[in-house]
């Protein structure tokens, strides 16, 4: 059995994307220990607590220093013994010594097709937004595994999403949720998991 935690900082959409698969029987030998936030008005720690999953809020703006806070959040992940740290939409850089001490146990979720529209200063509408000012006919999302960079680490699963005409940032961030992310999250957590992707 994986244990898995799962990092969040909003609505938790693919928090609840997970959960659904493993409702649905499609992502197995997982069990979700812990849903950590940074805010703690998250939605997605709402979703957790539903679902009977031990959730965390530890946010930076708690902690006298920075150094304080990646103390304190490691010394939090630690406690759950984790075989994988899932970033669902985390607005948080992971401290060095985490990423050391967790290496290719962390993977994270993008919007877009690594190598495009990644790196510092791109996430959330940015990402798209960047997208249809480039004017890219394909886009998509991408699940990689955590280095110490930003988004630059070895990259595990990708799906391509068309790009309209017509589209805004917001709609096209819905489309490649949906079509992209909300996809290969679980069938990556899958892989891991059993060796095999999901269907």
């Amino acid at each position: 059995m994986l244990r898995v935690g799962i990092l969040v900082s909003g609505g938790g959409t693919n928090l609840q994307a997970i959960l659904d698969r493993m409702d649905d029987g499609h992502l197995t030998n997982v069990s979700v220990e812990v849903v950590i936030s940074n805010n703690r008005n998250a939605y997605a720690l709402e979703r957790a607590r539903n679902h009977g999953i031990r959730d965390v809020a530890i946010s930076p703006k708690e902690f006298e220093t920075r150094e304080a806070f990646n103390e304190a959040f490691l010394a939090k992940i630690d406690e759950y013994k984790l075989d994988l740290i899932v970033l669902a939409g985390f607005l948080v850089t992971i401290p060095e010594a985490m990423t050391r001490k967790y290496k290719n146990r962390i993977i994270n979720i993008h919007p877009s097709l690594i190598p495009s529209f990644c790196g510092v200063g791109y996430y959330g509408l940015k990402v798209h937004e960047a997208a249809l000012k480039r004017g890219v006919k394909v886009t998509g999302a991408t699940v990689h595994y955590v280095d110490e960079g930003v988004d630059s680490g070895p990259i595990l699963l990708q799906k391509a999403v068309e790009v309209k005409d017509g589209d805004t940032p917001e709609i096209l961030q819905r489309r490649v949720m949906e079509e992209a992310e909300w996809v290969i999250l679980p069938q990556a957590i899958q892989l891991i998991a059993n060796g095999q992707p999901n269907n």
